[in-house]
């Protein structure tokens, strides 16, 4: 499949990173993305906790921000490299994953339109968290 297209050409050639996504209208309940506030939760329970576990625990996300620690991929690429996503969530998790500020869609004006998604600083964090979880699945939830 092509990768998205972008809002608008740009007139310099290098990378532009996105900073609303260019997605449709957003109008549809599978387009919704969460505010920022932290969950309301139960006392003694972290809501930033709370979110971070919800966030990370959707289905395929943990498998982009993986594959994403190795670098900066198109669309394609993320599709080859986990081919059980279909493109329809694959786009939706990277829209909430931009939103969250744990990925940055890069466009780059180039014919034709290049366009990458990259971990930022902050998506990047979460490698000790993702490597601790795998050696905790590897040793604890093996058959």
């Amino acid at each position: 499949m092509p990768d998205p297209a972008p809002t608008a050409s740009r007139a310099s050639s290098g990378p532009h990173i996105s900073t609303s996504p260019p997605y449709g209208d957003n109008g549809g309940a599978a387009d919704h993305i969460e505010s920022a506030a932290p969950p309301v939760s139960a006392p003694g329970l972290c809501p930033y906790y709370h979110e971070a576990v919800e966030l990370i625990g959707k289905r395929w996300t943990g498998a982009i921000v993986h594959t994403l620690l190795a670098g900066p991929l198109r669309f394609s690429e993320l599709a080859h490299a986990i081919p059980q996503i279909s493109d329809r969530l694959l786009s939706m998790r990277l829209k909430e994953l931009e939103a969250s500020g744990l990925v940055a869609r890069r466009v780059w004006d180039e014919a034709p339109v290049r366009v990458e998604y990259e971990l930022t600083a902050k998506g990047r964090a979460l490698q000790p968290v993702l490597t601790s979880l795998r050696r905790w699945a590897c040793e604890w939830l093996r058959d």
